[in-house]
């Protein structure tokens, strides 16, 4: 399979800021690679291949997408974050590689909501993914349900919908390092996950379980300064840095990090996530 991208952008749409590039590419480089554990889970039990028609929620810089796209599926995501989508659009039509973009229609990367992402008249999405997780930062499943609702309507009955979300705080050695986030500002980012997050999520998108699972994913830089910028481009600090200022964020990050860092430099954080398989009605 060619893959190939549809640009789709609004004509008023200006460049991102410079640090909101940069923090891009540094979940693209340093953070995004940590969740590769669970998107390869997620498609080997769905057995993801080329009659999958995949719409990925949040696709960010498009890592997940391009993994699909690799077993043949056809592959749409969406992102409000066009920093984020300007690197996903580089992973999937690396330019001069494929051609032009719009010869066919095995890979899209949109700028919006799921709405942006119909297809023609009569075709539907046989999965939907929602793979940033959730049960995290304080009013992230909220912040999901209206685009999840959205792309319910455009998957087809019975459809898998996928939401991953952090496993039980105990297990996750990353979640202390979050709690950097809740003592530095009075409107707190991070929470502890809760058991029913996913299953709850699915409910209020009238979804119907059908399966779970839990995956270990590790957290592992090569160094302090690697795993503080790898944080800090997830967004969970930036209410932390609006109340305080970005050097007493840094400092607080490094100091927690201190428990995890190695011999040899690196830092090692062992974690579980979890995934919910649901269908839709």
């Amino acid at each position: 399979m060619t893959p190939t991208l549809v640009r789709h952008q609004s004509p008023a749409a200006s460049a991102p800021p410079a640090q909101a590039c940069a923090r891009a590419r540094d979940w693209a480089e340093i953070q995004e690679r940590m969740l590769v554990p669970l998107y390869e889970a997620v498609y080997e039990r769905l057995e993801v291949g080329p009659a999958t028609r995949l719409l990925g929620l949040g696709c960010g810089s498009g890592l997940a997408l391009l993994m699909a796209a690799a077993r043949g599926a056809r592959v749409t995501g969406v992102d409000t974050r066009p920093e984020r989508l300007a690197l996903a659009r580089e992973r999937l039509l690396p330019e001069g590689v494929w051609g032009r973009a719009g010869d066919r229609d095995d890979a899209r990367v949109l700028e919006g909501g799921p709405r942006a992402a119909a297809g023609p008249a009569g075709a539907r999405y046989d999965l939907v993914t929602a793979f940033e997780p959730v049960g995290c930062a304080a009013g992230d499943a909220d912040g999901l349900g209206p685009a999840l609702e959205a792309a319910v309507g455009l998957a087809e009955r019975g459809a898998a919908v996928v939401l991953a979300g952090w496993g039980p705080p105990e297990r996750c050695a990353t979640s202390g390092v979050l709690r950097v986030a809740a003592r530095l500002t009075d409107a707190p980012r991070w929470r502890p996950s809760l058991r029913d997050d996913l299953e709850d999520l699915a409910a209020r998108a009238g979804l119907r379980p059908d399966g779970s699972g839990r995956v270990a994913c590790p957290f592992g830089y090569a160094d302090t300064d690697s795993a503080v910028r790898g944080l800090l481009s997830t967004g969970l600090f930036d209410a932390a840095a609006r109340a305080t200022d970005q050097v007493q964020v840094e400092k607080e990050l490094t100091e927690a990090l201190h428990p995890h860092l190695r011999r040899d430099g690196t830092v090692w954080m062992p974690n579980v996530f979890r995934y919910l398989i649901a269908r839709t009605p």
